[in-house]
């Protein structure tokens, strides 16, 4: 079925009746099926359409955090169809030609390219925002931040935070990083929910980014923001920046989290609901993780290994594997797909 087909998706859910719905993808979030479930009764683990757009828009995200003065944000403009010819001063002048051109609405993690690794020249930068106004009406253009990424995941339920281990994400594919970028091909967390590279201070100021996020969201949209707010941050000389938020639990990021939630995750669900969101209703074991992807050898640019056969490893006791992208046949044998075959986690 569709993940879009809304329609189909609201029969589904009258005849199963559910306390309550976890939208997992980012492109029916952003298309507003919890607004739609809430129609027919049904809450959801993931924010209305307008709060999604933290997600769905990035010019939004940054018009946001300028708006109610939480200062994350790297030198940044949004540029519209009528602003083509002021594109090349801002990135040359303003920015120094290290530059980021971010498609303003979701687009399966390709729209965000960065000079040096995407774009090799100014020329093409412009060109590239160009055919991001086309598509989407405007396009974002923000100074190249340096320095390490990680991950901070929480639990929002209004202005209720409650904050997940800190994750950082693999993107590059092959040894070393040095294939292109994929959904993420592996991520690791620390035993003190931190990260080796942080200092106290760093993931307090994520936290508290979040924390003012959650807020400034429900003033400007009116509603309380309910399901899982993913930040991407990067910890700069300047201190820690916003890179994009997600309205999800991350891929592989949740592979990471989930499997150390020593509280119920029911219960935690029916509180983001109820608006009755505590710290001691979640607890996270002291544990480090790591996951590894397997992926077929081609991944992720060709596709000549879609249906052959695969076999996975039984894991130790301190290890978990999900399946990712997989088909199992009428004999219960495993074929690969073209992406991410499966997760392991070890703990």
């Amino acid at each position: 079925m569709d993940i879009m087909s809304f329609g189909r998706i609201l029969e589904v859910a009258k005849e199963v009746k559910p306390d309550f719905a976890i939208i997992g993808p980012e492109d029916p979030i952003g298309g507003g099926l919890a607004d739609e479930l809430e129609l027919i009764g049904i809450p959801s683990i993931a924010p209305q359409k307008s709060l999604a757009q933290i997600e769905s828009s990035k010019g939004f995200t940054r018009d946001i955090l300028k708006k109610y003065d939480i200062d994350a944000s790297p030198i940044f403009r949004i540029f519209g169809s009528g602003e083509l010819k002021e594109l090349n001063t801002f990135i040359e002048q303003d920015l120094g030609g290290e530059f980021v051109v971010k498609y303003d609405g979701l687009k399966g993690g390709k729209g965000v390219k960065l000079s040096g690794e995407h774009l090799k020249s100014v020329d093409e930068g412009v060109q590239y925002a160009k055919e991001c106004i086309e598509e989407c009406g405007k396009v974002v253009i923000e100074e190249k931040l340096v320095g390490p990424e990680f991950s901070l995941i929480s639990f929002v339920s209004g202005s209720q935070v409650v904050d997940t281990p800190a994750v950082q994400d693999h993107k590059r594919a092959y040894e070393g990083d040095t294939g292109p970028n994929t959904g993420g091909m592996g991520t690791y967390s620390d035993s003190n929910h931190s990260l080796p590279f942080l200092e106290e201070s760093d993931i307090a100021r994520a936290k508290e980014i979040n924390r003012l996020i959650a807020e400034a969201l429900q003033k400007e949209c009116g509603e309380p923001y309910k399901g899982f707010l993913y930040g991407g941050f990067i910890a700069t000389k300047r201190g820690v920046q916003l890179i994009e938020y997600n309205c999800r639990f991350g891929d592989p990021e949740a592979l990471n989290i989930l499997p150390l939630l020593s509280s119920d995750f029911v219960d935690i669900c029916q509180a983001i609901i109820n608006g009755e969101l505590k710290e001691d209703l979640v607890a996270f074991e002291k544990k480090a993780t790591v996951c590894k992807y397997i992926t077929p050898e081609s991944y992720p640019a060709a596709k000549d290994q879609i249906g052959e056969m695969v076999k996975f490893p039984v894991v130790p006791e301190n290890a978990r594997i999900f399946y990712g992208d997989v088909s199992e046949d009428e004999n219960g044998e495993l074929h690969l797909g073209g992406s991410r075959a499966a997760g392991i986690v070890g703990i």
